[in-house]
């Protein structure tokens, strides 16, 4: 085996793992819902609701 065979051969079985050891955060982002003024956020609806003060 040849210096260039075992050096591509190597750098083909690392490079996957320094992928995943960066951290892959595709479709992890954080999203942050904000409602108007007098309503509130229902997690069920997934929409923005009259707010009713007790």
């Amino acid at each position: 085996m040849t210096i260039k065979t075992l050096a591509a051969a190597v750098a083909l079985t690392l490079t996957p793992m320094l992928a995943f050891a960066s951290g892959c955060n595709y479709g992890k982002e954080e999203v942050t819902m904000s409602c108007a003024t007098g309503t509130v956020y229902d997690a069920t609806t997934g929409t923005c609701v009259t707010s009713v003060s007790s």
